[in-house]
This record gives structure tokens, C-alpha cells and sequence, in this order.
């Protein structure tokens, strides 16, 4: 841009140029100032031009550094959205990993193979309807579990019948429990059976069935429950001294046991998680206390293609 200046002096006009930055907005005028001196020219007018094509020029670099500039935030834009999801996605590994085992990063991983229940589209639709419809989702709720009940419901394997519970000269601190079941264990259910007796055996050597200490079974319901540590800590302990491994022979059981003291409570404890594993599990038709013999078994018998095996407790 240059200003132009248009000198008036009598009959001549003088022009004179000078270079001044680029204004955007158009050509302005500023009226004529009048001076009182009169030893100096007399006044002017002041044009200001502007260069068309330098504007234009201005224009277009102004342009192309607004688009480089919006291209780069959005570059920039993408960039953090992308490292955002990255870390989103390292964190709910983590969280999978934690859910699922120790560790992800070389420590053990469990339930890897089970289906990742939280993105389960039909589930969350039945979710996002409860508050719209819940009728509706009620509908849906019930035609899911009776496609899946299979799946999600699984029936009982033991035995409607009660277990019978019988006792043949049983002596606490050398006896048989003898085992009659419905049907030849399969391995889980031994399995389960040793769980069980092991447990048993844990709680009863740690003095845990006392009946002589049951302070809170034998307090009133009414009021606020107490113990008092001192006639806690002077009853007699109990302690379960030893027991031997489960033998097995086709469908009967037997395990030998010395308890030491006279404690009924433990025998209570034993039945009623037995009677459990026969209504849920695998169906035990008799159960007997004392005894060198019982029924089929024989003695003596080691082979395990004869159906004799031992599990230790």
C-alpha cells in the first residue's frame, strides 16, 4: 500500500508516495487541516490507496495459514482421541485381567474361554428397556432364560430320598464310617466327597466342634448377642486325633476315623453335609456309624480294575 499525497500549492500540485502497511478496510479521507503559519505550504489532502493485489495476496496467505493451523488441530484432535481410546482399552484389559486371574502380563490368567457377558447385545437391549417398558422387558427377560435354562439352570444329580443314618456299636476313637451309594461314583463326586471329609476332619482338629462351648447357639434370640472369652478359653478342648483314606469298592465307601473325645456335634456336622451332597450330587442310600463289615465289601481287595480305590484325606 502506498498513501498518496496531493500537495496544493497555487496553481501547481504537488503528488507524493509513500509505502505504509496494508489496511483491510477501504480508502478513508481525513478532511483538511488549516495551518496558521504562514511560512509553511499550504494545506493538503491525504488519499489513502490500497495495492489490490498485495490484499489480495495477504487474503490468501491468511487463508492457507488458518487451514494449516485447522488442520493441525485436527490432527492434533485425532491424535489425543486416539491415545485416549488406547488407554481406555489397556485399562479394561487390566481390569479383565485383574477379574480373571493375578496378573495379564505373564502371572495367571483364568476364565479366559467364558463369554464377556457385559457386551452382550441382547442383554443390554433388555436393559434398555426396563425403564421405557418394563412389560416389555419382563417379556424378553423370560424368553431369555427359557432358551438358556439349560445353560443358566442345572438340575440335581442325587437323590430325592433321604439318607439313612444308622449306628452299629460306634466307637469314638476307633470306628469305620461305611458308605452305600445309589449309583458307582464318577471321579468329581469322590472328589467332592474328600473335599468334604477333609474339611470335616480341619474343623475337628482345630477344636472348632465344641459343644461345650456354644455361647451364642444357646443364647436367647431376644437380646443382643455376647461371648465371654474367659469360659471360652476354660472349656475342655476337643480334638479330632486322626482319620485314614476313603476307600472306595464299585458303589460302597468306607473311611476309618479315631475322634478321641465323645463329640456329638462333629457327627452333626458330618451328616448334615452329607445329607447335602445326597440331594444335590450323588444320591447316598446309607450311611452307618461302627462296624467291621458291611455288606459287599471285601477285604483284602487292592486291585483297581476290581473297582477298589483309595483316595487320601
Amino acid at each position: 500500500m502506498t498513501h498518496v499525497l496531493l500537495a496544493c500549492a497555487g496553481p501547481q500540485r504537488l503528488l507524493i508516495q509513500r509505502p505504509c502497511a496494508a489496511f483491510s478496510q477501504p480508502p478513508t479521507t481525513s478532511y483538511p487541516s488549516f495551518s496558521l503559519h504562514t511560512n509553511h505550504l499550504p494545506p493538503f489532502l491525504t488519499v489513502n490507496l490500497c495495492n489490490p493485489s498485495y490484499a489480495r495476496t495477504r487474503t490468501l496467505l491468511c487463508r492457507a495459514k488458518a487451514s494449516r493451523s485447522q488442520k493441525l488441530n485436527t490432527q492434533n484432535l485425532e491424535r489425543e482421541l486416539e491415545e485416549e481410546k488406547q488407554e481406555y482399552e489397556e485399562e479394561d484389559e487390566d481390569e479383565e485381567e485383574f477379574e480373571d486371574g493375578f496378573s495379564g502380563r505373564g502371572g495367571y490368567r483364568g476364565r479366559e474361554e467364558e463369554k464377556d457377558y457385559d457386551r452382550d447385545p441382547e442383554f443390554a437391549e433388555i436393559l434398555g428397556s426396563c425403564l421405557d417398558d418394563p412389560q416389555k422387558a419382563r417379556s424378553k427377560m423370560e424368553e431369555r432364560l427359557r432358551r438358556k435354562r439349560n445353560k443358566i439352570l442345572q438340575s440335581k444329580t442325587g437323590s430325592a430320598i433321604p439318607m439313612t443314618v444308622t449306628f452299629n456299636k460306634f466307637d469314638f476313637s476307633n470306628s469305620y464310617i461305611w458308605f452305600e451309594f445309589y449309583n458307582i461314583p464318577l471321579e468329581k463326586d469322590i472328589t467332592l466327597i474328600c473335599d468334604a471329609i477333609r474339611s470335616w476332619h480341619i474343623i475337628g482338629r482345630l477344636g472348632g466342634c465344641n459343644s461345650m462351648n456354644m455361647q451364642l447357639s444357646q443364647s436367647p434370640l431376644d437380646k443382643r448377642p455376647s461371648y465371654d472369652a474367659t469360659q471360652g478359653a476354660n472349656v475342655t478342648p476337643t480334638t479330632f486325633y486322626n482319620i485314614g483314606d476313603l476307600e472306595i469298592q464299585d458303589n460302597l465307601a468306607r473311611i476309618w476315623l479315631d475322634i478321641g473325645t465323645r463329640e456329638p456335634l462333629l457327627l452333626d456336622v458330618l451328616i448334615n453335609a452329607l445329607t447335602q451332597i445326597s440331594t444335590d450330587i450323588i444320591g447316598i442310600k446309607q450311611l452307618m456309624f461302627g462296624g467291621s463289615e458291611f455288606e459287599n465289601w471285601k477285604e483284602n481287595l487292592t486291585s483297581e480294575d476290581a473297582g477298589c480305590s483309595f483316595h487320601k484325606i
